[in-house]
C-alpha cells in the first residue's frame, strides 16, 4: 500500500485516451459552425454536388466513380451532416453559456444602477426638503420690507 502525500502533486497518469483541449475544440467547432451557416458554404456545396453529378453523368464510363444513384455522394453528404450537427449543437451550447453569463452580468449592473438611482432619488428629496426650510431671497425681501414698514409706522 502506497501512501500519497497531500503536500505533493499527484503523478501524471498515463491514459490510452487521447488528450484534447476542450476550449480549443470548442473554438474550432464555433468557427466551423459559423462557416456552415454562411451563403459561401451553400454555394461551395452546390458547386461541389453539381460538379460531382455532371461528372458522373457526362464523363466516359471508365472515369465515372459514382454512377447514377450516386450512393457514394449520398454517403459523403450524410457523413458531412453527421459531423455538422454535433458541431453546431456544441457551438450553440457555448453561445448559450456566454449569453447566460452576460445576462447575469447585465442583471447585476441593472441592480447596481437601480440602487444608485434610488439613493440619488432619496438625496434629491432630502435636498428639496432642506431647500424648503431655507429662506429664499423673495422671502427675505418681503420680511425686510415688512420690518421697514413697521419701523416707519413707529417713527
Amino acid at each position: 500500500m502506497t501512501t500519497e502525500r497531500l503536500d505533493q502533486p499527484r503523478a501524471l497518469r498515463r491514459s490510452l485516451r487521447p488528450h484534447y483541449d476542450p476550449e480549443a475544440f470548442g473554438r474550432l467547432s464555433e468557427r466551423i459552425a459559423r462557416f456552415l451557416g454562411t451563403a459561401r458554404f451553400i454555394v461551395y456545396m452546390t458547386v461541389f454536388v453539381a460538379i460531382w453529378v455532371i461528372w458522373n453523368v457526362a464523363a466516359p464510363p471508365a472515369l465515372k466513380w459514382d454512377p447514377y444513384p450516386f450512393i457514394f455522394l449520398t454517403l459523403m453528404l450524410s457523413l458531412q451532416a453527421s459531423y455538422a450537427a454535433p458541431l453546431i449543437l456544441l457551438a450553440q451550447n457555448r453561445q448559450d453559456d456566454r449569453d447566460r453569463i452576460q445576462y447575469e452580468q447585465d442583471r447585476e449592473t441593472a441592480d447596481r444602477n437601480q440602487a444608485e438611482i434610488e439613493y440619488l432619488t432619496r438625496e434629491i428629496a432630502g435636498l428639496r426638503l432642506a431647500l424648503n426650510e431655507v429662506a429664499t431671497r423673495d422671502y427675505l425681501r418681503a420680511e425686510l420690507n415688512r420690518l421697514l414698514e413697521e419701523l416707519n409706522k413707529r417713527q
